[in-house]
């Protein structure tokens, strides 16, 4: 992981045990396995798109591009989670992409 978001930051400098824990956890759940790392971003961004966090699409998104995504596959991704959650998860899935403030 790069540059770590400021919520776990202040974890780490507040509890460098529970911050230990979730880095193992993040490292596990994003590596490359049975899914790739694109598809397991991918997935997190619908996730975030379903829950509403612009900020996290976003980050998810570009993630998902560092890792091969092509804006098809981004495209469909945000596509699957309006089928399923309608204009509620669209709003937030756009944006994935540049143009769309947060």
């Amino acid at each position: 992981m790069a540059e770590h978001p400021h919520w776990l930051k202040v974890l780490q400098t507040n509890d460098q045990k529970m911050f230990d824990m979730v880095c193992d956890l993040q490292d596990l759940v994003t590596s490359d396995n049975a899914l790739s790392r694109k598809t397991k971003m991918l997935m997190m961004m619908l996730g975030d798109a379903f829950l509403a966090r612009p900020n996290g699409v976003r980050i998810l998104a570009d993630r998902a591009r560092s890792f091969g995504a092509t804006e098809e596959e981004i495209i469909e991704t945000i596509q699957v989670g309006y089928y399923m959650g309608g204009l509620s998860v669209l709003f937030p899935g756009l944006n994935a992409f540049d143009e769309v403030p947060l």
